[in-house]
């Protein structure tokens, strides 16, 4: 099949989920169909991304965005528009000629569109059978951000999660199909017909992310982008009431927080204890020198890629029943949840004392994983709905 992917970012490098999803995704459909990738961008795309995607697609189109453009949206789109901000933020009406010209120049067997912030520029096509990836609810993911957001920001958080849950909404109705990370994703979508979304959950590389055996220099570890806001208030919450708890019991603790991007917040949690290591080539590297994974996951949707990746890496886990809702690991078995700075700290401090149940931990949310959680499976999920599309078309 020949397929057009629309996604709201250039899939390379895998700093954030949205990236990392699209890229393996568009990597495993590869293997058995044309992909021509057209993705916007408000950032250049070095060659060396570029690179990275060329084995992989037909034809790459890279459609820039003007960052004046985007700020004169934000301010319309504030006092004129409904629309949420993440719609107007990547919408272009040059940008949507471009796709539109794109799209009528092939015959397309399939429009594969990631995130509602794709939506705007494909709902009005007709004759192509079209699939949304919501990836996230992220309108609940919104709504959680707004009691941890300054009371200055607060009625545009509410006000950008109302629109959203509207969007969410709306939006639905305009896609042939409608795919979605998890199922308590799924839930979150209000639409009587909210069933009807497939679960295609994210994959983990297992033969990139293999444990290594080398020096443990740290005893904790959390990853992920550092200007997520979702990751800077887990990595604050882990340092400021998790942290000082362990160190009573162990006051030589040290937790790395290795993740592109962080924000002046995050490197200010930097101490003795404590190492902020901004971008890393290999984050191999730091899943293997550390002995524990944590991630007190406070708000945000989906599945968290960190765990599935850490898990692979035979670390043991703690996370929260947040995070852990779509993982769907069993709790004591292939990992440990805590539910408040005490029951985090006391798990930390068990398992760093008690290396057989850190390796039984270790091993059975290796095998987990192992077992739940691959691109080829999850694609060929994806890839199954695009083949009945073309069968009722033909």
């Amino acid at each position: 099949m020949k397929l057009f992917v629309l996604l709201s970012r250039f899939p390379y490098p895998l700093e954030k989920g949205d990236k990392l999803r699209a890229f393996y995704q568009i990597k495993e459909l590869s293997k058995s169909h044309e992909i021509h990738l057209c993705a916007l961008s408000d950032n250049k795309v070095s060659k060396e991304s570029l690179a990275q995607l060329q084995p992989f697609c037909k034809y790459i189109e890279i459609i820039k965005l003007s960052k004046y453009q985007i700020y004169f949206n934000l301010i319309f789109g504030l006092l004129f528009s409904k629309l949420p901000f993440q719609i107007i933020y990547f919408y272009s009406k040059s940008a949507k000629r471009r796709i539109n010209r794109l799209i009528s120049a092939q015959q397309f067997d399939h429009i594969y569109a990631q995130l509602i912030r794709t939506s705007e520029y494909i709902k009005d096509i007709k004759d192509t059978p079209k699939t949304l990836d919501y990836m996230d609810a992220l309108s609940r993911g919104m709504e959680r951000r707004v009691e941890k957001s300054p009371f200055y920001l607060r009625p545009l958080v509410k006000l950008e999660a109302l629109r959203l849950k509207r969007y969410e909404h709306f939006i639905f109705s305009y896609f042939t199909n409608s795919t979605i990370i998890s199922d308590q994703d799924r839930a979150l979508i209000v639409n009587a017909n909210n069933d009807q979304i497939t679960i295609i959950p994210n994959g983990v590389q297992h033969d990139f992310f293999k444990a290594e055996k080398v020096k443990k220099k740290y005893d904790l570890i959390f990853t992920g982008n550092m200007s997520y806001e979702p990751n800077v208030l887990s990595v604050e919450y882990l340092s400021r009431e998790i942290i000082p708890l362990i160190k009573k019991e162990l006051p030589q603790i040290k937790l790395a927080i290795a993740g592109a991007c962080p924000t002046n917040r995050v490197k200010a949690l930097a101490n003795e204890n404590i190492i902020v290591t901004g971008w890393v080539e290999d984050i191999r590297e730091y899943y293997n020198a550390a002995k524990l994974f944590i991630a007190p996951m406070q708000i945000g949707t989906g599945l968290q890629n960190k765990l599935l990746e850490a898990m692979s890496m035979k670390l043991p886990c703690i996370t929260s029943d947040l995070a852990n809702n779509a993982l769907g690991a069993e709790e004591g078995n292939s990992i440990l949840i805590g539910r408040s700075p005490q029951e985090y700290a006391n798990l930390v401090i068990e398992l760093l004392n008690d290396q057989v149940r850190a390796s039984e931990l270790a091993i059975n949310g290796h095998q987990y994983v192992q077992n739940n959680f691959s691109w080829e499976i999850s694609t060929k999920k994806l890839e199954q709905i695009f083949k009945e599309n073309k069968e009722c078309k033909s």
